[in-house]
């Protein structure tokens, strides 16, 4: 009974109370936003071709179904989240933006994400024109005129930067992460669907595969919290300092170095290459060129291959995971910080041995944690091809999973942490 004594100690604090309703309430706004079309819709030619394309049927679970309704928030974050990953591959090339990002502080990080906020706006007009010419030519949606071009562009472009709004309206008013959770919502929205149709489609014969995929369900969700959960403790001691009369240091502590220290982002990011690609394929098939109509098709159909993908998506998966930690865990950085801080590893010299140290730690718990993340993100189509189950397979397992668990575990703890800095108040 003790997790009901912390929800009804949640409750009880007025702040924290305010902020959880603040998100529930975007997390509804966003529901509704999400089913509101753009007119002219054939609807069921528009199921039909979710249904037939998994690339799209697996952006449209991301978005919580607003794709499939062809909704005014029909992009959701991708066209934010692409930008993110530019912006940080372009830390890579310009030093400056590297500086800006690391060493510069908050100020810094606040421009970064400015520049970030504003290379949204032409990608997701670029997106919007690409998938509504796709749709148009599948014959999903009738012709348009200039104006109406203009106008649902416009209008979708502005649906993906008010969805940005919201995500990080959540993360400054409110608990947890506002990407992460917009994200989540549409993922779990899915869900009753998705068990109402394993319901209607219910076959006895069935059970035993049904029966697996939860067996195999409650060992992903025992993974995923253990491997997020799981860390490297590096101990650290601080030599003793003496100010006047006092001394100060002379303690022993560790420095945490998770297992998977990038958390979801490097599936979310390889999510979004991975769509790129047959999308690119879907816009083109139908060319008058017939060169390019004919490359276009085989690429769409060598991503449709689900050994191609699942292979290529395991890659990225491992791949991102390290840039990503790159880009946030700088092994020199804390060296110096620690340095500076009178602090040193036992047996390792300070300044470069102790950066040495700490890569050569990381880059070995860092392995276990991308090939877990890739495995996590293929199993999706390893389950489904074991049990026969297609839709409910999408909606829980693997990468949706993944992000569930990583998202309630990450909301819990900072919950956790609101709680322990009102107890240190209250003390």
């Amino acid at each position: 009974m003790k997790w009901l004594t912390k929800i009804i100690q949640i409750f009880k604090i007025k702040d924290l109370r305010q902020k959880i309703f603040f998100v529930l309430m975007i997390l509804v706004i966003f529901r509704v936003a999400a089913s509101i079309p753009v007119p002219g819709i054939d609807a069921e030619r528009l199921k039909q071709f979710f249904t037939n394309n998994q690339l799209f049927g697996l952006l449209n679970i991301f978005t919580g179904g607003a794709m499939s309704n062809l909704s005014i928030v029909m992009l959701g974050l991708g066209p934010f989240i692409t930008a993110t990953i530019i912006m940080q591959l372009l830390t890579m090339i310009f030093p400056q933006l590297e500086a800006l990002y690391k060493e510069e502080g908050e100020r810094g990080r606040q421009k970064f994400n400015q520049y970030a906020r504003i290379l949204t706006v032409p990608l997701a007009a670029l997106q919007s024109y690409a998938m509504l010419t796709l749709l148009s030519r599948q014959d999903v949606i009738g012709p348009l005129s200039t104006a109406q071009w203009v106008t649902s562009i416009a209008v979708i472009t502005a649906g993906a930067l008010f969805l940005m709004w919201l995500g990080e309206l959540i993360s400054e008013k409110g608990i947890g992460n506002g990407v992460s959770l917009l994200i989540f919502a549409g993922i779990v929205s899915r869900v009753p669907l998705s068990i109402s149709q394993i319901i209607v489609t219910y076959n006895p014969a069935k059970i035993p595969s049904y029966l697996a995929f939860i067996a195999v369900a409650l060992i992903i969700v025992t993974g995923v919290v253990i491997i997020n959960e799981g860390r490297r403790n590096i101990p650290v001691s601080y030599a003793k300092r003496v100010r006047g009369h006092r001394v100060y240091g002379g303690v022993s502590t560790y420095l945490p170095l998770n297992v998977n220290p990038a958390g979801v982002i490097p599936i979310i990011f390889a999510l979004s290459i991975m769509l790129f690609p047959g999308m690119v394929a879907n816009f083109l098939g139908t060319s008058q060129i017939s060169w390019l109509a004919n490359l276009a098709q085989s690429v769409g159909q060598l991503f449709q291959n689900t050994w191609f993908y699942g292979i290529c998506y395991f890659i990225l998966v491992v791949l991102f995971t390290y840039f990503y930690t790159a880009v946030t865990f700088d092994p020199k950085n804390v060296a110096n910080n620690l340095q500076k801080m009178g602090g040193f590893i036992p047996g390792i010299r300070p300044g470069q041995p102790t950066s040495d140290f700490l890569y050569f730690i990381l880059n070995r718990v860092l392995l276990f944690g991308a090939f877990f993340l890739g495995t996590i993100a293929v199993l999706p189509s390893v389950v489904q091809g074991a049990t026969g189950i297609t839709a409910f397979g999408f909606a829980i397992g693997g990468t949706a999973l993944l992000i569930i668990v990583s998202v309630v575990l990450e909301t819990m703890r900072q919950v956790g942490s609101q709680l322990t800095m009102r107890d240190y108040e209250g003390f």
